[in-house]
């Protein structure tokens, strides 16, 4: 589902512009039409290039000093500049740096006129933002290759300019269409899982064995589907960038604690306890108390969920030397597979590795812990212990400045 709703939302990159490149067919690239700005007070120079270039069916634009230059690049708008090193006035290396100051990473890529040949001149002409020369006397294959390609990187780089901005607004366009279509599914599913348990509790009379168990089905299912749901807000929300935290000092210790009050309860299903090493003294640190709750939350959930029944999930709190705080997340389950690290802290990232007790997953829960730490300008890892199980622990900075 979630595949289809990505190709939903992307609009293909038209692919009729004349100047589109085909990576198979490079050598028929159509470049007729680019524009070129020749830069040199040496009016048979231009005359050569200019020659040269027609021929090849750019459009040409002519200036003999720098100043000249600035005026034509803002009214012609080159795809390219061939610039005279010895220029009256302002030399090119110069004019180079200016026209680069002015215009910023858009700026036109900048080839230099020149007969040295010197490392240094070279070296300097790099330096100052050039991305080639062009040697005197002109070699004419040799000119029209050198701009070609020049013209040619422009192009690639103009079209992944463009690639990145549509796939950004297809994003956004995902986030919101997956925040809708969450935001509406998620009341009549917990309804549907109010009303199942409402009915499993025998509010509404005996039940018998076969009814009991269907109930259970529907109760587990709607769980499920609700958890997924809200998991999809929460990415939604994340990635449009309108997670908003809401900072304020929080006593970490009691927040854990709080924590594993509540996911005790699942664990003693499991006859698994949740051991925190406590400290006498909790430290306080600025946090978003109900963010940082739900990563602590998923993480013991994780654990009970991989632990086999009967085993110990421990908790701990440290203090770095800086005045971070670490909290440490223990299990005795399978650890994580060779080879699926990379999985672990992605987007429906599933590993190998299934629940002991059949519990679900929507591989989204660590994917948002991450998203979440990280929006505190935090850190979260992950290592199999020596003997059996994982470790999760989750760095927490003292300060958000």
């Amino acid at each position: 589902m979630i595949a289809n709703i990505a190709w939903f939302c992307v609009k293909i990159i038209p692919t009729d512009s004349p100047h589109m490149i085909d990576p198979d067919k490079s050598d028929v690239i159509d470049l007729k039409g680019l524009k070129i700005l020749v830069v040199d007070d040496d009016r048979m120079n231009i005359r050569i290039l200019r020659s040269m270039l027609l021929n090849e069916g750019y459009v040409i634009a002519e200036a003999d000093s720098a100043e000249t230059a600035f005026l034509r690049y803002v009214e012609f708008q080159p795809d390219l500049v061939l610039l005279d090193v010895l220029l009256p006035g302002l030399t090119g290396f110069a004019a180079c740096r200016e026209l680069r100051k002015r215009h910023g990473t858009q700026t036109a890529p900048v080839m230099f006129i020149t007969a040295k040949q010197e490392s240094e001149d070279i070296v300097e002409g790099f330096s100052v933002g050039g991305v080639d020369y062009v040697l005197k006397p002109f070699r004419q294959k040799e000119v029209v290759a050198r701009i070609r390609t020049h013209l040619q990187i422009r192009l690639l780089m103009s079209q992944q300019r463009a690639l990145v901005e549509q796939l950004g607004r297809a994003n956004a366009a995902k986030n919101k269409f997956l925040g809708m279509a969450a935001h509406d599914l998620r009341n009549p599913l917990a309804s549907i899982r109010g009303l199942a348990e409402f009915l499993r509790d025998g509010t509404m009379g005996p039940l018998t064995p076969d009814q009991l168990e269907l109930l259970d089905l529907i109760f587990q299912a709607s769980q499920g589907m609700v958890t997924l749901v809200n998991d999809l807000l929460d990415v939604a929300t994340i990635e449009s960038g309108e997670l908003k935290l809401e900072i304020a000092p929080v006593a970490l210790a009691e927040l854990i604690k709080k924590s594993i009050a509540l996911n005790s309860m699942e664990a003693a299903r499991k006859h698994t306890k949740i051991v925190f090493a406590e400290r006498q003294s909790s430290p306080v640190l600025p946090l978003d108390a109900a963010k940082i709750r739900q990563v602590i939350d998923n993480l013991l959930s994780n654990a009970t969920k991989y632990s086999p029944q009967g085993s110990t999930i421990r908790v701990a709190l440290c203090s770095l030397t800086d005045g971070s705080q670490t909290i440490t997340v223990c299990d005795e389950g399978p650890g994580i597979p060779e080879g699926e690290r990379d999985k672990l802290f992605q987007d429906f990232g599933r590993l190998s590795v299934r629940p002991t007790g059949g519990e679900k997953s929507t591989g989204l829960g660590l994917a948002i812990c991450r998203k979440i730490v990280e929006s505190h300008h935090g850190t979260i890892v992950a290592e199999n212990l020596p003997s059996r199980g994982c470790e999760f622990r989750v760095t927490i900075p003292s300060s958000l400045s």
